[in-house]
């Protein structure tokens, strides 16, 4: 089982930075063309991904567009549709099959990676992460939490329930589980870790990052502990090939629980102790 833990945002209108996060321990990196670039930055960050891009980066890129409804979508979506086949596109704000097919009317079969930021888009989670060439759905939690009209303390019960709505959407849908979306405090490792361990307890796999500094703290914060491991290793002995068991501390178990098991091995086994 493969998975992705560390996604790295890097604006394109810098290519010294974008040079350096390709050369990261992220698993993915994103050049980013729109939350991170001015607007009077947006040729210039198109130039920096088309240089950056040129040939076939060799590992893992996505290039996150402007939304296609803006001012800058239609040019951005052109750039990527002329870079190497191995890029892929992450789009923003995705709040229905129409947004996905118009980027797919552009760029073929390129994988495209949504992120869900409004409440419609929310709404619509299952059709969208069913939609033709999707290949993974996330949250955008800063404009999603604006759009509900989040604050204080409502903030995390708000989009509690919308990560939880999405982690079932991809699962029903067939894709890898969703990567939470990014900490901004930068400052704050501490948060990170604690908010990425409650993220993985709801059914997260990973997180996108804005800073290398945070690759080691996700990739930490979803490591399974060592009675995790145990226990999956015991679950899967234990069943075999189907049935059920007893494991020696009195627990039942079946085969339901192997596939859990089985992602706890794995995850192990991408960030060993």
């Amino acid at each position: 089982m493969s998975l992705v833990l560390t996604l790295l945002y890097v604006p394109a209108d810098r290519p010294d930075r974008a040079e350096k996060a390709l050369a990261s321990s992220a698993d993915v990196v994103i050049l980013d063309l729109e939350d991170a670039v001015a607007p009077s930055a947006k040729a210039a960050a198109r130039d920096g991904a088309a240089s950056v891009l040129a040939a076939d980066p060799g590992r893992d890129v996505q290039v996150r567009v402007n939304a296609p409804s803006t001012p800058w979508g239609a040019d951005d979506l052109a750039l990527v549709a002329g870079l190497p086949p191995s890029v892929s596109v992450r789009v923003p704000k995705v709040s229905s099959l129409s947004d996905v097919a118009a980027v797919r009317s552009v760029l073929g079969g390129r994988p495209v990676h949504v992120l869900l930021e409004t409440a419609a888009g929310v709404e619509a989670a299952y059709a969208i992460a069913l939609a033709p060439g999707v290949a993974s759905v996330a949250l955008g939690e800063a404009d999603l939490a604006s759009d509900l009209g989040l604050s204080g303390d409502g903030v995390e019960a708000g989009l509690t329930w919308c990560r939880q709505r999405l982690v079932v959407a991809a699962r029903a849908a067939g894709l890898p589980p969703p990567a939470m979306a990014v900490w901004t405090d930068l400052a704050d490792l501490d948060g990170l870790a604690e908010s990425s361990r409650a993220g993985r307890a709801l059914g997260f796999v990973g997180r996108a990052a804005i800073h290398p500094k945070q690759l080691p703290v996700i990739e930490a914060a979803f490591r399974p502990s060592p009675d995790e491991v145990a226990h999956a290793t015991e679950v899967i002995a234990a069943v075999g090939a189907g049935g059920v068991a007893v494991l020696p501390g009195g627990r039942f178990v079946d085969v339901a629980m192997v596939e859990q098991a089985r992602r706890v091995l794995a995850l192990a086994a991408r960030v060993p102790l």
